[in-house]
């Protein structure tokens, strides 16, 4: 196996500050595929989990942000051609592999075709994370050009970090839900905020701007704003000073 850099276990240690600075689940692996992204010179990052059961899939992470509204339907789509990495990832294969080597005929194969069409991406790295019953999930990695054998490298050094990630978000998930502002709704007294608009409020009380915002949760500017006027329509305000001294009064935020 090729040797890492020792700019490699920096990029490795900046991932792990980043998860460790962020307490909001439903950004984590959006921040993560923006990480890999960057990292390892990619032009797509998919979080995807696979149903077997249902013979359905879910994203539950991404990058870049523009490749959003196509997931959904490239995940059911790659279900039904049935893509190479679903029999690897059902024959409970655990390394990180390219479809090259899955496939030899990747080259001239409809996945690679619709790839290059789609994202412009002509090789794809996969990478197994833990599953559940029935659930196959794993981490797709689109580019032009094959990936290095460096890049492999790094790519299986941090797959077990992936994993305790993976660990952090259901306990980080866990605490919200016991706290009363799981998935679906905040608490009684929250204002019909959602996770994400509380930890988008929470930054805005920590006097960030909507860039800063948008870096820390790895979207853009114009989603964080989304947020913000939906915080400011739930909690009746019309700006930034109004809406932070509104949820310090009522301990939205401290």
């Amino acid at each position: 196996m090729a040797q890492l850099s020792s700019r490699d276990y920096e990029r490795m240690l900046d991932l792990v500050v980043a998860v460790l600075e962020n307490d909001d689940p439903d950004a984590l692996w959006h921040l993560v595929a923006g990480h890999l992204h960057e990292t390892l010179g990619c032009d797509t990052v998919l979080f995807a989990g696979v149903d077997l059961a249902e013979r359905a899939g879910q994203a539950e992470g991404w990058a870049p942000e523009r490749i959003g509204p196509a997931v959904e339907d490239l995940i059911a789509r790659r279900i039904r051609q049935q893509h190479p990495l679903i029999p690897y990832l059902r024959a409970g294969e655990r390394q990180p592999v390219t479809m090259s080597q899955l496939c030899e005929r990747w080259r001239h194969s409809r996945w690679r075709s619709e790839a290059l069409r789609d994202f412009g991406t002509t090789h794809q790295l996969g990478l197994p994370m833990p599953g559940r019953a029935n659930v196959l999930r794993t981490v797709s990695l689109g580019r032009k050009g094959e990936f290095t054998e460096e890049e492999l490298a790094f790519a299986a050094r941090i797959q077990p970090l992936l994993g305790s990630v993976d660990s952090h978000v259901r306990e980080l998930r866990r605490l919200r839900e016991a706290a009363g502002r799981g998935p679906g709704g905040a608490d009684a007294g929250g204002h019909g905020l959602t996770p994400r608009e509380f930890t988008v409020l929470g930054l805005l009380a920590e006097g960030h701007t909507a860039d800063v915002i948008g870096r820390r949760l790895t979207i853009s500017r114009h989603t964080v704003n989304r947020h913000l006027e939906k915080i400011y329509r739930k909690l009746g305000t019309n700006n930034r000073v109004s809406t932070v001294s509104l949820a310090r009064r009522t301990g939205l935020v401290v």
